[in-house]
């Protein structure tokens, strides 16, 4: 008696595959008793079918993963017989040998036992009569509706991705999606072994990432979705018409064995060590499959390259400290080819003022670099400004790398603003840089001259003038400089004077007298007279120092605010 079946029936309501030990804990097969002689590691191997038989060569019947039923009757009666019997249901890998304890025999025969433990088949017998047909009828009715949830969801997964599709989304998005899918981790990595986008699952992005490119590398790629590699990943080609841009990479729960690597032609979905339930399945390999198409077409629908995008989003991530932890953005940055131990970072702000705003800036700038030999991070952080960070080996010299990089920012935009952070040692003090260089660029009106030395901003730049421009915004600086000096602009407003010049004169030439009358083109009489009228309108003493000192800086905060009236 045979049972015919169809090629492929795996997976149970929860999408895991029905194994041996479900089969054998269902009632109609539990109410035989059943136990196990041989295997009892194998147990979780997948059932795909249930055949009955009574013939001595069923093998020939079978095309895997079935759950084999018989009486025993067909059991050659010679050694040699048993063990040919069991070499072929093992050459066809069955999941498992159930055989009834009724009818021939009531103890399992010692050559059957050798011959199933020999080939690591489960040998399973049964105390009590079994009706094999109702078996067949309630395994079958599983497996038929777990393919029919499989293929439901399966068009979800299509649906999802054809959505993603239709409304442009991009790498980040695609690779998010199928995360979220799968349960598992992806990763998309470059033809360089680069991992431009992560997207965890059940991990962390230090777990997924550390020491990428020597692990990717040791995988090799495939043609087509499969597992390969020491550590069992699951990966498929992103390509279109040929060329090939990268793979995307589904990694296994951390905790397994590594997985074998399969013959061609094998299912890639079952290489796994015997006993341990496969980290993919199809399901996971559809996600992939699509996940690959829907790169592609991303690819095709956004021209800048994926490495842009992903050195824009590293970038981000460091400035606004949205990664996890430091170790994290360790492992991100250094699988994009960053070094992140034994060197030296430093941020660099390039504000170009819309003048050569796009893709081409990041472009230039990181092909500037290149050239040069400098590792570096570049992206747009905002509209107009591209962000830098420098990676320089232990005491290598920064400036340098800062004035190649001001020079090429420059010849892109002639009034560009280049403001450099401070050195750090670490990677997780880059923010502190980042906040720095930002500090410079605050404090770095349009038109500023350069340095005679450089042709950027540092923070040993910033003197009073700029600190006050950095602070315009601020309403206490706003208010300070109207209570010291209001009441004298008002004075040269109603009465057509000119005492906020002479004070200015005055105090730019220390107190000197002499001085402000040179420089005013007045006369010492003239000078005197004025500086009267500005103590009694200020209620000031001229000859303090410290008073002096206050006047100055609400002076110097009077003009910042005056240069710039477009206050953010």
């Amino acid at each position: 008696m045979t049972e015919q079946h169809p090629k492929d029936g795996d997976g149970t309501a929860s999408g895991r595959a029905l194994t041996v030990a479900d089969v054998l804990a269902l009632p109609v097969l539990a109410a035989g008793q059943p136990r196990v002689v041989t295997g009892a590691g194998h147990l979780d191997r997948p059932v795909r079918w249930v055949h009955i038989t009574e013939l001595t060569d069923p093998a020939s019947f079978l095309k895997g993963g079935e759950l084999v039923l018989t009486t025993g009757m067909p059991l050659p009666e010679d050694a040699a017989g048993v063990r040919r019997y069991v070499d072929e249901l093992a050459g066809v890998e069955a999941a498992a040998l159930v055989i009834e304890l009724v009818r021939r025999y009531h103890r399992p025969p010692a050559a059957l036992v050798q011959a199933c433990r020999a080939r690591g088949l489960p040998l399973v017998t049964l105390a009590r009569d079994v009706n094999f047909l109702e078996v067949t009828q309630v395994v079958h009715a599983l497996i038929l509706g777990n393919q029919a949830e499989t293929i439901r969801r399966a068009q979800r997964i299509h649906e999802a991705f054809t959505a993603l599709t239709l409304r442009g989304a991009g790498p980040e998005d695609v690779m998010r999606a199928a995360a979220v899918m799968s349960g598992r981790t992806v990763v998309l990595e470059n033809l360089v072994h680069q991992a431009l986008v992560c997207e965890p699952s059940g991990g962390t992005v230090e777990e997924a990432l550390t020491d990428w490119e020597a692990r990717s590398r040791a995988t090799p790629a495939r043609d087509r979705a499969g597992v390969s590699g020491p550590e069992g990943w699951l990966a498929a080609p992103v390509e279109y018409q040929g060329e090939r841009w990268g793979r995307v990479v589904m990694l296994p729960p951390r905790t397994r064995e590594p997985a074998r690597q399969a013959p061609t032609g094998e299912d890639p979905a079952r290489q796994e060590p015997a006993g341990q339930e496969p980290a993919f399945g199809p399901e996971h390999i559809t996600v992939l499959e699509r996940t690959a198409m829907a790169l592609t077409v991303a690819r095709l629908i956004h021209a800048a390259p994926w490495e842009r995008a992903a050195h824009r989003n590293a970038l981000r991530d460091l400035v606004e400290q949205r990664h996890h932890s430091p170790a994290d953005s360790r492992a991100r940055c250094a699988a994009l080819g960053l070094p992140t131990r034994d060197a030296g970072f430093v941020a660099v702000l390039v504000d170009l003022h819309e003048e050569a705003e796009g893709a081409e800036p990041e472009a230039r700038l990181s092909h500037e670099l290149g050239t040069a030999g400098v590792a570096a991070l570049v992206g747009d952080l905002a509209p107009g400004r591209v962000g830098v960070l420098l990676a320089l080996r232990t005491r290598q010299p920064w400036r340098p790398a800062a004035e190649r990089l001001s020079r090429a920012a420059l010849a892109l935009a002639p009034h560009a603003v280049v403001s450099v952070g401070s050195e750090v040692a670490d990677l997780s003090d880059a923010t502190r840089s980042f906040r720095a260089a930002a500090r410079v660029a605050e404090a770095t009106p349009p038109g500023e001259p350069l340095p005679p030395d450089r042709s950027f901003h540092e923070l040993s730049d910033i003197g009073l003038r700029r600190l006050l421009h950095a602070l315009r915004a601020d309403s206490r600086i706003q208010d300070y400089a109207e209570r010291q000096l209001g009441r004298l602009v008002e004075h040269d407003t109603r009465h057509g004077t000119d005492l906020l010049t002479t004070l200015r004169h005055y105090l730019d030439a220390a107190g000197n007298k002499t001085t402000t009358a040179r420089r005013g083109s007045l006369s010492r009489e003239t000078v005197y007279q004025r500086l009267r009228t500005i103590e009694r309108l200020l209620d000031r003493d001229l000859e303090s120092g410290a008073q002096r000192t206050e006047l100055h800086v609400a002076l110097t905060a009077l003009d910042v605010l005056r240069a710039r009236p477009d206050l953010p």
